[in-house]
């Protein structure tokens, strides 16, 4: 209802017509009131279902701790309403509480001592199945997984392409033609047994703590980019266990991986198809090598077409990955338990 038209009192007019006058103020003066309280009411519903989102990481999954804020999300990645903290006295207040496998101490006794209603408890691993121990002692005790990979409640990939629109290729001048950076060597791993056979057909210029040449952090790209191709082997073969020897030792230094891991389907479903050389595209390794050593530059040109089209976003900072859970909180299923983590893991 509009807002009543004040009007002009005459001396003239009658008794009944005052009456009425005064009654329409009256019930012109309830309706906006009416309409003021019901705006106010629903103001504060607004307020309360725009409370933060709590997330408490129980401990912090690397070595240093970052400074953490309370919008700090929304000041570094432009996630609203999710508040992080490393707090342990915020218990009774956490929506989510996150627990870093790496920092899981065998047996209970490290947990919190109870899991309030409606509080959802997160486990998170980047590592692959072969490199996770003990993970039978946590059956019946997360509801939610987040990992590399896809079919996780949360997906934390170690990198992505993003669309790109500049349409350029940079590819960096070349002075050899194939490296690999290593740091953990053990000759039982796939990794180690595919090295030895494919340098007997080539020279590979290896660096990392393995072969004694560590590079320092500023320094591994700019070393890599001189090679016209890089050996992205995973220490250890599983579906969607796609590493930062892709997406940053390879894609984002400038060189073409040669990549050991998931069969290719799987990597076609993270980067295009002709973005990289598999190592089961060939017969044999001497095949392989023969490919690498007697590609033409136009043919080689062409691995970089993808940067036409797309950028690499590196995902590094374990704040950002953690933030993502008030992204897909409204979406993940409540209330359940992974009876038996180590089968889904291994599955």
């Amino acid at each position: 209802m509009p807002w009543a038209l004040p009007l002009r009192w005459s001396p003239r007019c009658r008794p009944g017509v005052k009456a009425l006058v005064t009654a329409g103020v009256f019930v012109t003066t309830l309706w906006n009131l009416r309409f003021f309280l019901n705006t106010s009411k629903g103001s504060g519903e607004d307020s309360k279902h725009r409370e933060p989102l709590v997330i408490l990481v129980w401990e912090w999954p690397s070595k240093q701790v970052p400074n953490v804020s309370r919008d700090m999300c929304h000041e570094l990645y432009s996630i609203t309403g999710c508040h992080l903290t490393t707090e342990r006295q915020l218990l009774h207040q956490a929506n989510v509480v996150v627990f870093p496998h790496s920092r899981l101490q065998p047996g209970r006794d490290k947990l919190p001592k109870e899991r309030l209603p409606g509080q959802n408890w997160v486990w998170v691993s980047l590592e692959s199945p072969s490199n996770t121990r003990a993970l039978a002692a946590w059956n019946q005790t997360f509801n939610w997984v987040m990992t590399y990979r896809q079919d996780s409640d949360i997906f934390i990939p170690y990198g992505k392409l993003v669309p790109n629109q500049s349409a350029t290729v940079n590819i960096p001048a070349k002075t050899n033609l194939v490296s690999w950076v290593i740091s953990n060597y053990h000759r039982t791993q796939k990794r180690a047994e595919v090295y030895k056979n494919l340098s007997r057909y080539l020279h590979v210029n290896i660096y990392g703590k393995a072969n004694n040449r560590p590079l320092c952090k500023d320094c591994l790209l700019p070393t890599i980019s001189k090679s016209k191709f890089y050996l992205a082997f995973e220490n250890s073969i599983h579906q969607d266990y796609i590493t930062e020897k892709l997406w940053r030792n390879s894609l984002l230094a400038g060189t073409v991986p040669v990549v050991l891991g998931p069969p290719r389907a799987n990597y076609e479903q993270f980067v295009p198809a002709d973005s990289f050389i598999h190592v089961n595209d060939f017969g044999s390794l001497e095949e392989l090598a023969t490919f690498l050593k007697t590609m033409n530059s136009s043919r080689y040109q062409q691995f970089f077409a993808w940067q036409r089209r797309f950028s690499v976003k590196l995902y590094t900072d374990w704040r950002e990955r953690i933030c993502t859970i008030c992204t897909a909180y409204p979406h993940l299923p409540h209330g359940r338990l992974y009876p038996d983590l180590q089968s889904w893991f291994n599955s």
